[in-house]
């Protein structure tokens, strides 16, 4: 048998014109929302080496023409925003051109608190105002008829480019868009990938009868849609912590074997697996929001997402990753 066809991706020669990502108009918005972002999430390390590997890997997206990029006040109590917006900053012109997204916690929902909060966070980002400000998830003891008239008011105050959530069931969508009066709920960001779709599947619907993109986040399912751990590699105990059941000894092996055929269906189709778990996504109306920890992943991330895969290669992963494919 021949060997497989690598998937491993060449870093673009200096000076090279970055791949086109893209964008999606969102309504309302001054600004249309890019197709593929960068997280900044530092799974809570936010020791100096773990900021100096997150600056380098910004740095790194910004030079090669990412402008959509994700943080939030919980995110290293803020030590995120501050890095985000001291590496934008430096060029007035790309500060312009970026779209950037933050989130209020879960913990600061009540109207003054919510103030408070996005003052805090602009200051951190050097910033009059942010492009889209996400409820980072809803909180069961502070009803959205407080929270979203308070997020109205902000939007209509111009330090609100648009209003979005975070972690919301369609239930709850409802009820946050049927709080707000003239402004719409434009964005749900939500955890979602081949396979993990407990949260994306059920809001797919409602957001495109209501022109809602979805943003999801762990698209590549902490590196396993990315070719790590199909051969034995030790899954670290965070990564197990932060996906759901995924990589637990009961469940981990029927969900390596599917990676392991959606791997030969990436072999076999000449592109990376990242760029079939990538534009899977795009086809169900999702962006997909990947984190970095090195520049050379922001390269691997950019280069899968120039290869469009086939519809019938998306369709052929959606049914293995599913289960109904050997």
């Amino acid at each position: 048998m021949s060997p497989p066809r690598s998937s491993k991706v060449r870093r673009p020669k200096s000076g090279s014109a970055p791949p086109p990502i893209g964008s999606i108009p969102l309504p309302g918005s001054k600004k249309a929302h890019p197709a593929l972002g960068l997280g900044l999430w530092g799974l809570g390390r936010w020791k100096p080496a773990d900021e100096a590997h997150t600056l380098a890997s910004l740095e790194h997206a910004v030079e090669a023409g990412m402008r959509w990029f994700d943080t939030a006040e919980v995110y290293g109590n803020g030590r995120s925003e501050r890095v985000l917006g001291e590496a934008l900053n430096r060029n007035e012109a790309i500060a312009k051109a970026s779209f950037l997204v933050t989130k209020v916690s879960w913990e600061h929902l009540r109207p003054g608190q919510l103030r408070a909060s996005l003052i805090g966070s602009l200051e951190r980002l050097g910033r009059s105002s942010v492009d889209l400000y996400l409820v980072h998830a809803p909180d069961p003891h502070v009803p959205l008829t407080e929270t979203m008239p308070a997020l109205e008011a902000l939007w209509k105050e111009g330090r609100i480019g648009a209003i979005g959530v975070s972690n919301f069931s369609v239930e709850e969508l409802e009820a946050a868009q049927a709080a707000l009066v003239e402004a719409r709920i434009v964005v749900n960001q939500v955890r979602y990938n081949l396979f993990d779709r407990e949260d994306g599947d059920p809001i797919r619907e409602y957001s495109r009868d209501h022109g809602m993109l979805i943003e999801a986040y762990t698209p590549l399912c902490r590196g396993l849609l990315n070719g790590r751990y199909l051969t034995g590699k030790r899954v670290p105990a965070d990564v197990r912590r932060f996906t759901r059941r995924i990589f637990e000894p009961d469940r981990f092996a029927v969900v390596q074997e599917r990676a392991r055929a959606l791997q030969a269906l990436a072999n076999d189709a000449g592109v990376p697996l990242a760029s079939i778990a990538l534009h899977w996504l795009g086809a169900r109306g999702a962006a997909p929001l990947f984190g970095a920890s090195r520049p050379e992943q922001v390269d691997a991330n950019l280069a899968a997402w120039s290869v469009r895969p086939p519809s019938r290669i998306l369709e052929e992963a959606d049914a293995i990753a599913r289960g109904d494919r050997a």
